[in-house]
């Protein structure tokens, strides 16, 4: 979906300032406004539905893999964050403290979630009792806190949504196995729903996820040839187990440490479209997560013959679509009446 003429001339060519071209296609698109907090942005309804899109594909593949989606507390204690030692030392320049509640100050400080590892370890640990209780495949959609430097609409901001996937299984392998499973589903998507061709690999020791045993990676490459990472799926092995003091009873009746994972992808994904697709001409949208793919333009609609086309050639492609397939309507101009049989031979 192309700007119109006047936002395509204020719209500077990727070639000669990639970053300013960014900018100007996230804002004339309507796609987010700057919000008045530091590196937070308002996205804009048509760029909210992008990320709906986005959610109900993945969303979709998560469950038919046996996902199901849970919702875990904004807000994290102090002292439950400090369990897993990597883990807070990675994400403390990021953390945004909560001290009071109105006019009182807390008695512990509240993080707001940068990630819900611990939340998610500290339920288990209250859940699991048993090996037939294994595994657990969680998902959440919820948006996250990380208090960073420098920002950029979509790509890196303080708050951003995403989908974090936890689960949990008795088996090092199992959980390797879902660990890698994930990563193609990432890679499935991108290819087969976005048309992004990712490169799979594993981020070295110092990249990877605090806390983590590895961490598997999808990158992008982008217009200016650059990598982006696109999502990740990470193996914890039995550490954050061992620090939650999260046990079952094994198939031989004894206790057992399990091994978890956790994988997500962003509204960083937007960022990558945009500089894959997009162009000097403005906004360039896969079909499957455009928010309007089908746009009928009848030319002369006071002529009758004109609008009765018009609604059959709707009522054709909403049938093929099925319920809500057809979003809104494909540029098209219908000028005379001898075009409706051009019309059904596309469609039907």
């Amino acid at each position: 979906m192309h700007a119109d003429k006047k936002n395509v001339k204020e719209i500077t060519s990727r070639d000669k300032d990639f970053a300013k071209w960014y900018t100007d296609i996230v804002k004339k698109a309507g796609l987010m406004e700057y919000s008045s907090v530091r590196g937070c942005m308002i996205i804009e309804p048509y760029g909210y539905a992008i990320w709906e899109n986005i959610q109900k594909i993945l969303d979709n593949k998560f469950k038919g893999t046996g996902h199901v989606n849970v919702m875990m507390p904004m807000f994290i204690p102090e002292s439950l964050l400090q369990k897993e030692k990597d883990h807070i030392e990675g994400f403390a320049p990021e953390v945004a403290w909560i001290t009071h509640g109105g006019e009182e100050k807390l008695q512990e400080r509240l993080c707001v979630r940068p990630t819900s590892e611990t939340l998610f370890c500290e339920y288990y640990s209250r859940v699991i009792h048993s090996w037939r209780d294994l595994p657990k495949l969680y998902n959440q959609w919820c948006s996250v806190v990380r208090w960073e430097k420098t920002t950029r609409p979509f790509l890196r901001s303080c708050e951003f949504l995403w989908q974090e996937g936890h689960t949990v299984h008795e088996s090092r392998a199992e959980a390797e196995d879902e660990t890698k499973r994930m990563l193609s589903i990432y890679t499935d998507f991108f290819k087969e729903h976005l048309s992004i061709p990712v490169i799979q690999g594993m981020k070295t020791d110092k990249e990877k996820f605090a806390g983590a045993d590895y961490t598997l990676t999808i990158e992008a490459m982008m217009h200016d040839g650059r990598a982006l990472q696109s999502a990740t799926s990470h193996c914890f092995g039995d550490k954050f187990a061992r620090a939650f003091d999260i046990k079952y009873q094994n198939r031989d009746n004894k206790p057992e440490y399990p091994f978890q994972t956790s994988w997500g992808i962003s509204t960083r994904v937007i960022g990558a479209i945009i500089m894959v697709h997009g162009d000097d001409n403005g906004l360039v949208l896969p079909p499957d997560i455009a928010p309007v793919q089908i746009v009928i333009i009848p030319i002369n609609s006071k002529n009758d013959a004109v609008k009765r086309t018009v609604d059959e050639v709707y009522k054709v492609l909403k049938k093929r679509g099925g319920e809500g397939a057809v979003r809104e309507m494909i540029d098209y101009l219908i000028k005379k009446e001898k075009l409706k049989k051009q019309f059904y031979e596309i469609f039907i």
